[in-house]
This record gives structure tokens, sequence and C-alpha cells, in this order.
């Protein structure tokens, strides 16, 4: 249990550096408001983009999709539960119908899969192209779309006509996850990555979603360095949405999948791996989500909320995320590997 803590231990305060970087680099001034903006708009316009565009595109095929279905199932079950419970809890945090119970509503919906979950899952089983990470993707995909489009449209602070509503729901990761989508079911994706004439293409995909971990980790250190530290850390429901987000949602969640496990075996006649569940532990069990911060930064909104949740939640995760994955090694007699 302890080199299972140890090795998750490592990305996690890997992450976790950078926010401290990030924050230091603001507070001394060496970088100004501007700073938060602009990789703000990198991580949504080119660095989500390319990760999106980048598994899909080569994993995302006729045969795959039949052979990791069940992942995909699991992903939209475990989605529509999150959104339900979510729904519920947002009311009782924020009484008010107002754009902090939107950012609530989203964080508990949502856990931060991407800036978070991506590049632990990359680092833990063998980059951006593994196969482990493409199951992680698959299992995501649902989660994903739904996040990219119902999630982030909430975030957005602009109109509510037809024209704003096409906006938010085609933000660029989402063209960027769609158009990997049909370039992997195209067949594309093979030619890309297996072409000496493509391989410059390849590498520049490689090294723009490399950055996005640690931007949106540096994002975070700065964009929470511009509010009082007391303040942020005064908000007590956030404590308790943060223990939500990292502990009971996930342990919920988990236990009804699995409950439902012998349910998709009995209908579908599919056995499903425990590797599944250690993924899945990655998609619901990571910090209250950054895009609280990336998208009211990148379009103008109030990003106070999402700042101290990601300042509380993304402390406690160092702890919360090794201890919870170390014991589910315990609990499924082992680590997967892929």
């Amino acid at each position: 249990m302890i080199e299972t803590f140890l090795a998750t231990l490592t990305p996690m305060l890997t992450l976790f550096t950078c926010i401290a970087i990030g924050y230091a680099l603001r507070r001394t001034k060496i970088v100004g408001d501007e700073a938060g903006k602009v990789i703000a708009k990198l991580e949504t316009y080119v660095f989500n983009v390319v990760i999106s565009f980048s598994s899909m595109s080569k994993n995302f095929t006729i045969v795959n999709i039949g052979k990791y279905w069940t992942n995909i199932l699991f992903g939209l079950f475990v989605v529509l539960l999150a959104i339900g419970i979510a729904a519920l809890l947002a009311k009782v945090f924020v009484k008010e119908d107002n754009y902090e119970r939107k950012v609530y509503r989203y964080a508990l919906a949502f856990a931060n899969y991407g800036y978070v979950g991506d590049p632990i899952v990359m680092m833990l089983f063998g980059g951006m192209t593994s196969m482990g990470f493409f199951y992680y993707k698959m299992l995501t995909l649902p989660i994903g779309l739904l996040c990219l489009s119902i999630g982030v449209s909430g975030l957005i602070p602009v109109g509510n006509s037809r024209k704003d509503t096409v906006k938010r729901l085609l933000n660029p990761p989402m063209l960027g996850l769609l158009a990997g989508m049909v370039v992997g079911i195209a067949g594309l994706g093979k030619v890309i990555y297996s072409a000496p004439q493509c391989a410059f293409i390849v590498e520049v995909l490689d090294m723009l979603g490399a950055c996005m971990g640690p931007c949106a980790m540096l994002l975070a250190g700065i964009t929470v360095a511009r509010f009082s530290f007391l303040a942020m850390i005064k908000k007590k429901k956030v404590y308790v949405a943060s223990i939500f987000r990292l502990i009971i949602l996930p342990a919920v969640i988990l236990a009804i999948v699995y409950a439902g496990k012998e349910l998709v075996n009995l209908i579908f006649g599919a056995n499903i791996n425990n590797d599944v569940f250690f993924l899945l532990f990655f998609a619901v069990a990571m910090p209250l989500g950054m895009n609280t911060i990336v998208y009211p930064e990148a379009y103008g909104g109030d990003p106070s909320t999402g700042a101290s949740m990601t300042l509380i939640s993304h402390t406690l995760c160092v702890i919360t995320i090794p201890i919870m994955y170390a014991l589910l090694g315990l609990i499924f007699g082992g680590l997967p590997v892929f």
C-alpha cells in the first residue's frame, strides 16, 4: 500500500508544486493579472483542444468502440448520476439561483478529470498515446461531451440568444473532441501517427498536450494569488464541497457502479474488468474543477469562488487521492497494468 501511495503522491506533488510556483510568481509581481488571462486562453484554445483531439484521433476507431463500449456506458451512467446529485447539492450550498450556484453545480457534477486526471493517468500509465490513457478517455468521453456542452455553458457569462447558446456549446475543447472523433472513425488517425511525413504533426501535438497539466496548475496558482488568502480559506462551505468531491461522491459512485457491474453482465453479457474502477476513480475523485477558473477568467466572469475551490480542494487532494487509490489497490487485490 505504501508503494502505491507514493507512486500516486509523486504526480500529485508535481502538479501542486506548479500551483505554488504560479502563486509565487503572481504574489511577487513577476507576472501580472494579464498572465492568468493569457494562460486561460491557451488552455481553452490550444492545450485542451490538443489533448481532446490527439487521444480520440488515434484511438477512437470502430474496432475500439466495439471493444470498449462498456467504458462509454459506465461513463455515461456515472456522469448522469453525478449531474443529478450535483443539482440537488448545489441548491443546498447556494440558496439563490445565481452564478455562484452554477459554479457549485458544475464543480460537484464534474471533477477535475481533465486538468488533473489526464496528467496523472498519463504519468501512471505511459503517456498521452498509451492504451491506459485511451481507456480513460473512452470512459470519460460521455463525461467530456456533457461537461464541455451543458457543463461549461453554465460557466460562460454570455447572453441567452440562440447564437450565444451555440457559442457556449461549440466551445474550442468540444470542437477538438468532435474533430478527433471524426478523424479517428475515418481512419485518418492511423495515417497521422504512422506516416513519416506526419511525424512533425505528432511532435507538435505531443509537445502542446504536455503543456496542459503544468500550465493549468500555474494558472490556478496565479489566479488564487489575486484574492485574499484568508478570505479564501474562510469559506467553510468550500471545505464541505471539497469533502463531497474528493471522498463522499467517489465512494458513493464507485459503490453504485460496482453494484451494477453484475447487472451489466447479466443484461449485456459483458465481463467488466476491475481495471475500469481504477480509471473511474480518476474521473470522479479529482478536486473541484479548474474550469471554474479557466472559463470565467477567459470570458470575463467572476473566478473568485473557483479560486477558493481550487486552493482548498487541490491542497486536500494531494493526500486524499494517493490514500484512496492505495485503498482501491487493496480492495481489488492489485493495480491495473495496461
